[in-house]
């Protein structure tokens, strides 16, 4: 699903307006093919876990899964279910990499919204990544080591999530 219904009827009330909303990114990981089981404890060797990505439609960036927090959703339980509307994956929700603004963002069609995004780290547990609602074109796992291109936002929640660093990272001003 693109947009959430009740995105589209708040634009029916506000137009293009600055929208401030809810979002969610999940590093999703998996071990490495040989590899033994993650351990959540100490840092992860990006040769040791594969990283599931996702290629967007909208402009072909390669990106972990992100998505909107519906109203009143927990955001951890908006990753679980991205995961799975997106990529067709079951996931484990592991920990809170970061909080932070991302935007304002100006779409083709004039809507601006800025987000507060909540990431966090998750373990895959079932499912053969697809592209499953439209919104990616492409869905792989990488190993950490060997993930395409990504913007500089998308690379920190990498990071943090291998570091396996228990506290969440918050941008100071």
């Amino acid at each position: 699903m693109a947009t959430p219904d009740f995105v589209l009827e708040l634009r029916r009330h506000i137009g293009h307006a600055p929208l401030w909303m809810p979002g969610t990114t999940v590093v999703i990981m998996r071990p490495a093919s040989g590899v033994a089981p993650i351990d959540w404890q100490s840092p992860i060797s990006p040769e040791s876990v594969e990283i599931l990505c996702v290629c967007r439609s909208d402009n072909g960036a390669w990106t972990p899964v992100t998505g909107i927090v519906d109203p009143g959703e927990e955001p951890a339980l908006a990753a679980a279910r991205e995961a799975k509307e997106e990529a067709d994956v079951v996931i484990d929700v592991r920990r809170l990499l970061s909080v932070e603004v991302v935007g304002p963002i100006t779409y083709d069609n004039g809507d601006v919204t800025t987000y507060l995004d909540v990431a966090f780290a998750a373990e895959w547990v079932s499912g053969q990544p697809r592209p499953a609602d439209g919104e990616n074109t492409e869905t792989s796992f990488f190993r950490a080591d060997q993930l395409p291109a990504m913007n500089e936002r998308f690379t920190r929640a990498v990071a943090k999530a291998l570091s396996c660093v228990p506290d969440a990272d918050f941008l100071s001003c």
